[in-house]
């Protein structure tokens, strides 16, 4: 009699696969990772040489277990991945799971901001440049999702802190929050992190307020690159959607036009915006670094530009590896989403 490895529902069983993809597609870029890092020699050598005497280079590279076969050396790391040790930085001795911890809360942060905008700037847009199809308001609407996109995401900060910061003074043009206000919310128990929370959770209605200015141009440099990218969606999928048998009946009923885009066309349109979300969210990463960098926002970004400026190999290797783990397990909660939002996806 045969067993049967996967279960019978369609949803659980693509879930099932997803999952499983999970392990080896963290596992390669793992291993990608490990080895490129090595291209350039030793980490030790790397970081430090230079600054420290042959002798000590050879006592920190045996200490580290540098000297050691580099398959020996693999093997180790991945045990240690499977019990949390994402390392310690060479250059400031900072745990890697600490960094990740506190920088990467900022970076959570930012993303979010950045969501904000893009929905909020991309769908509206989307479904404005679809109804009014062709006409001088779709035309400068796909000039501007093209502008957003092409634009490298560095550039963008700059004009936007030339603008509201150097020319207007309307918004402070780095960091996560004032230095006496950030020094201040380091006191906050429990410490999240997270800027914004830590200020609503202090209670203190000027330094939300401080917070949210500093995360608006940051949010708007990354958030408008992924509102590009959902404008053209919604907009092709929702011209699809209009084109369809039950929307053309309700045309026929005599629904208005305005709430034959609301009700029957736009929540379809939106099946294919889930469907990127897990990509988009590794572009959002992948921004971030050139976000963070131009804002001073010292999120993962700020840090992994500052260990590969300090040839820092330990720290890049344990960033990015925990990237590539998020990256993984977000595309894995989006295909979650997006199975149960459409069904033909489990099959």
């Amino acid at each position: 009699m045969a067993v049967r490895i996967l279960p019978r529902s369609p949803l659980l069983r693509y879930l099932a696969v997803r999952l499983a993809l999970i392990v080896p597609t963290v596992l390669i870029l793992v291993t990608v990772v490990f080895f490129f890092m090595r291209v350039v020699g030793d980490p030790i050598t790397a970081a430090l040489g230079g600054r420290l005497s042959p002798d000590q280079l050879a006592a920190r590279r045996t200490a580290a277990g540098f000297d050691r076969p580099i398959l020996n050396q693999y093997l180790e790391y991945l045990g240690r991945l499977l019990h949390g040790d994402f390392g310690t930085a060479l250059t400031d001795r900072r745990q890697i799971s600490e960094v990740l911890v506190t920088n990467g809360a900022a970076t959570l942060e930012l993303t979010f901001w950045a969501l904000i905008v893009a929905f909020a700037v991309g769908v509206p847009l989307g479904r404005l440049a679809a109804r009014y199809r062709d006409r001088i308001g779709d035309v400068s609407i796909r000039v501007f999702a093209i502008l957003v996109y092409a634009a490298p995401v560095f550039f963008l900060g700059l004009l936007l802190k030339l603008l509201f910061s150097s020319t207007l003074g309307w918004l402070p043009a780095s960091g996560r929050a004032a230095p006496a206000v950030a020094l201040e919310l380091q006191h906050v128990t429990p410490r999240t992190n997270i800027m914004i929370v830590d200020a609503i959770l202090y209670g203190d209605t000027g330094y939300v307020f401080d917070v949210l200015r500093h995360a608006i141009m940051p949010a708007l440099a990354l958030g408008l690159l992924t509102a590009g990218v959902f404008i053209r969606l919604i907009r092709i999928n929702l011209l699809e959607t209009m084109r369809t048998d039950y929307v053309m009946a309700a045309r026929a009923r005599g629904v208005s036009e305005a709430k034959v885009v609301r009700k029957h066309a736009f929540r379809n349109a939106l099946v294919p915006i889930v469907t990127v979300m897990g990509m988009q969210i590794a572009m959002m990463l992948g921004g971030a670094i050139l976000t963070e960098t131009t804002f001073e926002w010292q999120g993962l970004g700020y840090m992994l530009t500052h260990y590969l400026l300090a040839r820092d190999f330990v720290a890049v290797q344990g960033i990015v590896t925990a990237i590539a783990v998020v990256v993984a397990v977000t595309s894995f909660l989006i295909d979650i989403i997006n199975a149960l939002v459409d069904p033909r996806v489990r099959y």
